[in-house]
């Protein structure tokens, strides 16, 4: 079993269903657990001009990240790939994060869980655990994770030990069963995806298209140990 890094990088563009992810990093956030913002652009302009006012729209966004964090030296990375999901992964091997945070598909209706195209890409063969946040999760009163759930996982305790390193970081409890209710579902890959790589069961996106909470995925035998 390999323990994960602490890091988690915010995929972030401005926009509302982006803001859940803030919400959601907010919730994870520890003193073991940093927190960084990513903005992908697709390409360079060969304009320098149009170049010029790319790169500070990418840069005002993530300023505006910052600024709903309120944390104005939060570490911020513009990336340059033609996949936002390839970008992003890129990132993470590059600062050794231990998560990948996103919103919702944008279309997702308020209170459930959709992964969008990037989270998609990350969830079939990725190798680093992907998170999730409920769709709407930046209008809730309060920002706290306190309760976790584990969707059972086949030969592999990377969930359970997810679930009982972040209870502890975070004065959370781990639900003693599956519960629709709590803050987050931790979900665990099938033995097909090999170790150290995400792939879901069919149970597994079952679990992600009925849930009511933000969800946290991880990679086969491949722990978050705060």
């Amino acid at each position: 079993m390999v323990a994960m890094a602490t890091g988690a990088i915010v995929s972030y563009d401005g926009t509302a269903n982006d803001d859940d992810a803030l919400a959601l990093a907010r919730m994870l956030s520890s003193d073991a657990l940093s927190l960084s913002l990513a903005y992908v652009r697709h390409s360079h302009e060969y304009d320098p001009r149009r170049e010029e006012i790319g790169q500070h729209d990418a840069e005002r966004r993530l300023e505006l990240g910052a600024v709903w964090l309120d944390e104005p030296d939060v570490g911020r990375h513009i990336v340059v790939d033609p996949s936002t999901g390839a970008g992003l992964a890129r990132l993470a091997a590059e600062q050794d994060a231990a998560i990948i945070v996103f919103g919702s598909d944008y279309r997702t209706s308020p209170g459930r869980v959709e992964p969008g195209g990037a989270a998609q890409h990350l969830l079939s063969g990725g190798t680093v655990a992907v998170a999730v946040a409920q769709a709407g999760l930046r209008t809730a009163n309060a920002l706290v994770i306190k309760t976790i759930s584990v969707a059972p996982s086949e030969d592999d305790t990377a969930p359970q030990e997810t679930a009982a390193a972040l209870a502890e970081a975070l004065g959370a409890t781990v639900s003693a069963g599956e519960d629709p209710h709590a803050d987050l579902i931790i979900v665990g890959s099938a033995p097909s995806a090999g170790k150290g790589k995400i792939a879901l069961t069919g149970a597994a996106r079952a679990k992600l298209d009925s849930a009511r909470s933000s969800v946290l995925v991880l990679p086969r035998e491949t722990p978050i140990l705060l």
